[in-house]
C-alpha cells in the first residue's frame, strides 16, 4: 500500500456504513485523517458504528444532520447506495465538497494494476472468472469491489506487480475521479437502476466512467453483440477488444462454427466444457478469456477454470437435487434482464419463484420466456400482481401468489415434478422484504433445506 499523506490531519466524513464505509473509515484513520462517520442506523443496533467508536473513530448515528457539514470537511466518502438526492450529499455539493466512493480511495493507495469490470448483468461471474484465470495462469490477482469484498481492504493487501480485479457498479463509478483500470470490461448494458440514475442515458454515462481515464496504452474489452454497445466504444481512448457470442464481424473473441471459444483466431476452449449453464455464461467466459489472454495466460489455465468453476453464489447457483428436482438460487437477478438470462439457461421444464420490490418497470419481456420454459409460477412481494398478470398472458398453467419467500419455496416444490428445475429468479430487487439479495438468497437456501 502506498503511504500517502494527502489526508494527514484532514477532516473527512464517511457517509453511510456497510462493508465499504467501515473499511474506508479504517483506511482513512490509518492514513492520519480526522474521520467522522455518519450513518442513519441508530447506534444501539449498529455494530459497525460500535466497533469504529471503540477504535477511536468519531461516530454520529441515527440520522443525517445537515448541520454537521458546517465543520469544514475536506472530503466526503459516500456509500454508493446513498443517492445524490440525499440531503447530506446535496448540501456537500452546494459547499463544493469533493465526494468520492470507496473504490477511488482504494485506488489512491493501491500499488497493483487495476482490471475493472462493469455491466448490467454478469459482472460478478466475469470478475470471479478473471481472478481465477489470472491466478491459475501465474498472474497474482486480488478480487474485490461490488462482489462483496471492499476494495480499500484489497488495495492494502495487493503489492506491486499484482492485479486488482474490481467489480464496479454504476453507483461506485459515479464517485471516481482518477481511477484508471489498465483493462476495463463492459459486459453489457440493459435497463436498470433508473430509480437511482433518473434515465437510461445517465445510467449509461455512469457505466462508461470506467474508461474515462484510460489512455491508448490501456484496453477496453466490450461486448460487440449490440449496435448500442459498439457505438459506446467509438469515443474510448483505450484499445478496443471486442468479444461476440453471435459472431459479429471485428470481434477478437468469438465462438466459432464448431463451438470453440477463440481469441485472435486461436482455439482456446470448447464452449460445451463450460461448467456453468446458459448462453450468458458463454459471454462471460469470452470476456474473461479476453482479459486473461491480454495478460498472457495460457489456454490450459483458461480451460481448467471454465471446466471447474461452479458459479457465483446467488447467480444461477446450484443448491441441490431433491427427489429428481434440480434447485437453483438466482437471487442476484434483481431485474427482468437478469431473470431472462436464468429462465432460458435450462432445457428442462421450470417452476419459477419471482417477486420483490416494485420499481414500476414493465415485466412484459418475460411473457415469451414463461410461455416456452415455465409451467408453474409462485410469486410474492410488491411485484406479485405484475408477475401474476404476466404469467396469465403467457398462459402459465399453474400460478400461485403467496405472502413471502418462506411460503413460496414449499408452494413451488408442491407444483414441481421429477425432472423439473425449481428456480428462484426474482426479476426484482429484494428491498421490499430483505436488506440485500444475498440475504434473500440465503433465506431461499435455508427454506430449501427445510423441504427435506
Amino acid at each position: 500500500m502506498k503511504q500517502i499523506t494527502d489526508y494527514q490531519n484532514k477532516k473527512v466524513i464517511v457517509l453511510g456504513l456497510g462493508k465499504s464505509g467501515v473499511n474506508a473509515a479504517r483506511l482513512l484513520n490509518k492514513l492520519g485523517a480526522l474521520v467522522t462517520v455518519n450513518d442513519a442506523q441508530d447506534f444501539d443496533n449498529n455494530p459497525d458504528a460500535q466497533e469504529l467508536l471503540a477504535e477511536g473513530v468519531r461516530v454520529i448515528t441515527g440520522g443525517h444532520p445537515v448541520s454537521l457539514l458546517d465543520e469544514d470537511f475536506s472530503l466526503m466518502v459516500k456509500n454508493p447506495g446513498i443517492p445524490y438526492s440525499n440531503v447530506m450529499v446535496k448540501r456537500a455539493q452546494e459547499l463544493k465538497l469533493p465526494i468520492i466512493t470507496e473504490p477511488e480511495l482504494a485506488y489512491q493507495v493501491s500499488e497493483g494494476e487495476w482490471v475493472g469490470i462493469t455491466g448490467t448483468n454478469g459482472k460478478t461471474t466475469t470478475t470471479t472468472l478473471i481472478g481465477l484465470m489470472l491466478n491459475e495462469g501465474g498472474v497474482e490477482a486480488h478480487v474485490g469491489g461490488n462482489i462483496g469484498i471492499p476494495l480499500s481492504q484489497v488495495a492494502q493487501e495487493a503489492g506491486p506487480g499484482s492485479k486488482i480485479v474490481a467489480e464496479l457498479s454504476s453507483f461506485q463509478l459515479l464517485g471516481i475521479d482518477h481511477l484508471r483500470p489498465h483493462v476495463a470490461v463492459l459486459n453489457n448494458i440493459y435497463e436498470a437502476h433508473l430509480d437511482y440514475h433518473g434515465s437510461r442515458a445517465n445510467y449509461i454515462a455512469a457505466k462508461m466512467r470506467i474508461t474515462m481515464n484510460q489512455t491508448p496504452d490501456d484496453y477496453f474489452v466490450v461486448n460487440w453483440d449490440k449496435q448500442e454497445w459498439r457505438d459506446l466504444a467509438q469515443n474510448v481512448r483505450a484499445q478496443v477488444v471486442p468479444f461476440s457470442r453471435t459472431g459479429v464481424a471485428g470481434a477478437r473473441a468469438v465462438v466459432d462454427g464448431d463451438g470453440w471459444l477463440c481469441f485472435d483466431g486461436e482455439r482456446v476452449v470448447k464452449a460445451d466444457t463450460i461448467k456453468i449453464p446458459g448462453a450468458h455464461n458463454v459471454e462471460n467466459a469470452l470476456a474473461a478469456m479476453s482479459v486473461a489472454k491480454l495478460y498472457g495466460v495460457d489456454n490450459q489455465a483458461i480451460a481448467h477454470v471454465l471446466a471447474t468453476f461452479g458459479g457465483v453464489k446467488h447467480r444461477i447457483q446450484f443448491v441441490k437435487e431433491l427427489h429428481g428436482r434440480r434447485i437453483y438460487n438466482d437471487s442476484k437477478a434483481t431485474n427482468v434482464e437478469a431473470a431472462s438470462v436464468a429462465i432460458v439457461a435450462f432445457k428442462a421444464p421450470e417452476v419459477l419463484i419471482a417477486g420483490g420490490l416494485d420499481r414500476h418497470l414493465s415485466m412484459d419481456a418475460l411473457i415469451p420466456l414463461l410461455q416456452k420454459h415455465v409451467h408453474a409460477l409462485v410469486t410474492y412481494g410488491e411485484t406479485a400482481p405484475l408477475m401474476v398478470a404476466v404469467a396469465q398472458k403467457a398462459g402459465v398453467p399453474d400460478i400461485k401468489r403467496v405472502d413471502n419467500l418462506d411460503e413460496a419455496v414449499p408452494a413451488a416444490y408442491a407444483l414441481s415434478n421429477p425432472g423439473d428445475v425449481l428456480l428462484l429468479s426474482p426479476a426484482a430487487a429484494s428491498w421490499d422484504q430483505f436488506h440485500t439479495f444475498e440475504e434473500r438468497g440465503d433465506r431461499f437456501i435455508a427454506d430449501v433445506d427445510q423441504l427435506g
